[in-house]
């Protein structure tokens, strides 16, 4: 029995541990800042979030990234919060580029976000599994409690492995 407890608590520290490492007790930055403007390189989606296309489209530009057929930070936008419409998404999942000069892959297109718009910015250090629960989590609650009302537009961000941000449009 002592064994099992040993083995069990030993389990426990590691999960811990790992939880520690993926940024589980990380707490993200929020603040209201001016958006910067930004192309980003990308395919639609619309679907489910649970489709596998949505999953590929993930993995497509990371891997556009990783085979330097895209340079710059991988990046979604999102139309509409999944949670209040019963679990569709509308998408453009891509990686955010320099400029809208670059020569996109195939099946690929470019969209611009426009800077100079009022947002409520969230930064976290945590891993991209982690991180979108932790951002979106963080600029509802401050959202909450300055009283501003956002927009249903959303852009994520993950300019390092371990990092990840988040602009909401606050309704003027």
């Amino acid at each position: 029995m002592k064994k099992l407890l040993y083995v069990m608590a030993g389990f426990a520290i590691l999960l811990l541990v790992f939880y520690t490492y993926i940024g589980g007790f990380t707490t993200p930055a929020v603040t209201v800042a001016t958006s910067k403007p930004m192309y980003v390189a990308g395919q639609p989606f619309e679907g489910s979030v649970e489709d596998e296309a949505m999953g590929k489209a993930f993995q497509r530009a990371a891997q556009l990234l990783e085979q330097n057929e895209l340079q710059g930070t991988l990046a979604n936008i999102y139309y509409n919060d999944p949670d209040k419409s019963g679990d569709s998404i509308r998408a453009f999942i891509g990686v955010i580029i320099p400029d809208s000069t670059a020569k996109l892959p195939e099946g690929y297109t470019l969209r611009a976000v426009p800077g100079g718009r009022k947002v409520v910015h969230a930064e976290v250090n945590a891993s991209v599994a982690m991180a979108p629960g932790k951002l979106y989590a963080a600029v509802f609650d401050y959202a909450k409690e300055q009283n501003l009302k956002l927009e249903e537009f959303y852009v994520e961000w993950f300019p390092a492995d371990d990092q990840g941000v988040l602009e909401v449009p606050v309704k003027q």
